[in-house]
């Protein structure tokens, strides 16, 4: 039997292979001129507010070999308040930085004023203390002896105070009665403090003493969610009466409510 010839078309064979070469070439070409360019150096590095001196380090590097993700990470260890950041590239020599600010829930106070954060992250406060009207976290000098910004802390009475200030904001009625300290000294015996006014009941942080009701409220570790739902109905039942109330105890199976008048 006789072997069939095959015939291979080269010259189509040579043409694909001539312009694969060639298209490499030109890609190769195209990549060093993107890398090595002037004109694609990074001649400018804008930001939103609180952007700082560090990013200034990208300038006069190639836009296009910058690792963003790598970057990012970089720049957020000199901000411990930036929940994250953001870095895009704005071609042709431009590079944007966008600081994500953490939002503080609480103050903690050791030996100076801290904010933290919900997951427990501390860091710088650029304002005093009084003008933020956020909680006041106390009772925690003994439990953390020193802390860095940017670091977390993983003190269980820390995340218990973060705990029930989050559970706060999920009752409506209780924003009208916002928290302005929580004393966490003792697990068992963990008390709210809530200033409301003798006549009108609103709220004010920071008057002075003389002109404030402290309501208390004491709770313990354990069930906060079911303990701060309680608080939230008590306070909406006693809403015409807290002026008069001293505290409000929910360690206990059934709470209590103690009045002014109230014979020790």
């Amino acid at each position: 039997m006789r072997k069939r010839k095959v015939n291979i078309p080269l010259k189509p064979l040579f043409f694909v292979l001539a312009v694969f070469i060639f298209l490499i070439f030109i890609s190769g070409y195209i990549l060093q001129l993107l890398t090595t360019a002037d004109y694609f150096k990074v001649k400018d590095v804008a930001g939103g507010e609180g952007l700082n001196a560090e990013p200034l380090y990208l300038k006069g590097k190639n836009i296009f070999l910058l690792n963003l993700a790598r970057e990012s990470l970089y720049i957020a260890r000199f901000c411990p308040d930036c929940l994250k950041v953001k870095v895009a590239r704005i071609l042709p020599d431009r590079i944007f930085v966008e600081l994500v600010k953490r939002r503080p829930v609480a103050l903690v106070k050791l030996y100076r004023y801290f904010a933290v954060d919900q997951n427990g992250v501390f860091f710088n406060i650029s304002q005093e203390p009084k003008d933020l009207k956020l909680p006041v976290i106390t009772g925690l000098e003994t439990k953390i002896s020193a802390i860095n910004p940017g670091e977390v802390s993983k003190v269980k009475e820390l995340s218990l105070a973060i705990s029930i200030i989050k559970e706060t904001d999920k009752f409506r009625n209780l924003r009208d009665y916002p928290i302005q300290r929580i004393d966490v000294s003792g697990l068992d015996n963990i008390t709210i403090l809530i200033p409301v006014y003798p006549d009108n009941l609103t709220y004010n942080n920071w008057l002075p003493p003389g002109r404030q009701k402290i309501l208390e409220v004491k709770i313990s570790e354990g069930n906060i969610v079911e303990r701060i739902a309680v608080m939230s109905g008590l306070i909406n039942q006693e809403r015409n009466n807290l002026a008069n109330i001293k505290y409000i105890d929910l360690r206990f199976k059934e709470p209590v409510i103690k009045f002014q008048d109230a014979v020790k």
